[in-house]
C-alpha cells in the first residue's frame, strides 16, 4: 500500500488473526466514527484533530479498507453483519460500552445503526453525515453508476482492475476543490486488484430488495430506528450528493424531527471536506450541549 497520510499512532485490533487497524485518541466519552465505501478512517483526520482535546475518537478502518488487513473472500466474509460483529469486538476489547456518540458516514451509517439497534443502551448521541439506516423505496432507482458496479464481472474489472470507483469518487464526491495530497489520501489503500476487494464487496452487498443479503438486517434495524426518536441527533447535509441525496435528508428528518439539521448546499458526498470548519464548530457545540442529555432507551 502507498505511504498513508495519517497525522495519529496506528493501533490494530486482532479478529481471528485479521489486523483490524483504528485510531484511538484523545480521553472521556467515546466519539465512534464510521467511514463508508470507498473512505477510511482519513475522512475523519480533521474531526479527530479538533475533538481529541476533550473526547476520546474512536475510528476503526473495516476490514479491506485504509490501514486493515484486505483478505480474500475466503478468510473474511465482506458482510454487513460481519462488520457489525466487527465493531462490537473492538468496542468491547477497548471497554467502551457506555455513553457512546456515533459519527456516521455512508456505509458507517448503516453499520453503526445495526450496532445501536443491538445495543441501545450504549448510545448517546448520534451525528448523521450523509447516509442512510433504511432501504432505498422501490420507487427510488439506484444511480447508474452503482448499477454498473454491480454487473457481474464488469463491476470487479470496473472496481478493481481499472479502479474506477475510487478514482470516480476522488472526482466527484467534492464540491469543493481539495488538494492533490488530499485526493492520494483518499486514494493511498486502494492501490492494486488485490486492495480493492472491500470497495466491489461493499457495492455488492448494498441490500435494494427482499432476499438480498443484508436486507433483512437492513429492514430489521429501520423497524427498530423509532426508539432512537430522544436521542440527541445532529444531522449535516451536503446537498450536491448525488447518491446520498435530499430524498435521504427528508427520511431523516420525518423519522427523527427533534434532530438539529443542517444543510451545505455547496458540500458534496464528502461533506466533512466540502464544510469542514463549518461541521466542526457544529460537532463541539452539540457535543457541549448535549453533555447531559440521557442515554438510549
Amino acid at each position: 500500500m502507498k505511504q498513508h497520510s495519517l497525522p495519529f499512532p496506528s493501533h490494530v485490533h486482532d479478529l481471528d488473526g485479521l489486523a483490524y487497524h483504528y485510531l484511538d485518541e484523545g480521553a472521556g466519552e467515546p466519539v465512534v466514527m464510521l467511514h463508508g465505501n470507498p473512505t477510511w478512517s482519513y475522512y475523519y483526520r480533521n474531526l479527530v484533530q479538533a475533538l481529541k482535546g476533550k473526547v476520546r475518537c474512536i475510528v476503526p478502518d473495516h476490514i479491506g479498507f485504509g490501514l486493515s488487513d484486505k483478505p480474500p473472500d475466503r478468510a473474511y466474509g465482506y458482510t454487513l453483519l460481519r462488520r457489525i460483529q466487527d465493531l462490537e469486538s473492538l468496542l468491547e476489547y477497548l471497554e467502551v460500552t457506555r455513553d457512546i456518540t456515533l459519527v456516521l458516514h455512508d456505509w458507517g451509517g448503516m453499520i453503526g445503526m445495526a450496532f445501536a439497534h443491538r445495543h441501545p443502551d450504549r448510545i448517546k448521541r448520534l451525528v448523521i453525515l450523509n447516509t442512510a439506516a433504511f432501504p432505498l423505496p422501490r420507487s427510488r432507482r439506484l444511480p447508474w453508476q452503482l448499477r454498473l458496479c454491480r454487473t457481474p464481472i464488469l463491476g470487479a474489472l470496473l472496481i478493481r482492475g481499472a479502479n474506477a470507483f475510487c478514482l470516480g469518487a476522488a472526482r466527484t464526491c467534492f464540491h469543493e476543490p481539495v488538494s492533490p495530497e488530499v485526493r492520494a489520501g483518499y486514494l493511498a489503500p486502494f492501490d492494486s486488484w488485490t486492495n480493492r476487494i472491500g470497495v466491489l464487496r461493499f457495492v455488492q452487498d448494498i441490500p435494494l430488495r427482499p432476499g438480498d443479503r443484508s436486507y433483512d438486517l437492513v429492514a430489521e434495524v429501520e423497524q427498530g430506528l423509532s426508539r432512537f426518536r430522544s436521542v440527541p441527533m445532529l444531522i449535516c447535509w451536503g446537498e450536491r450528493d448525488f447518491v446520498f441525496d435530499t430524498w435521504f435528508l427528508e427520511e431523516w428528518i420525518r423519522r427523527f424531527p427533534d434532530a438539529r439539521v443542517h444543510r451545505f448546499s455547496r458540500a458534496g458526498h464528502y461533506v466533512l471536506e466540502d464544510a469542514g470548519e463549518n461541521i466542526i464548530r457544529l460537532v463541539k457545540r452539540f457535543l457541549d450541549e448535549s453533555s447531559g442529555s440521557p442515554e438510549g432507551s
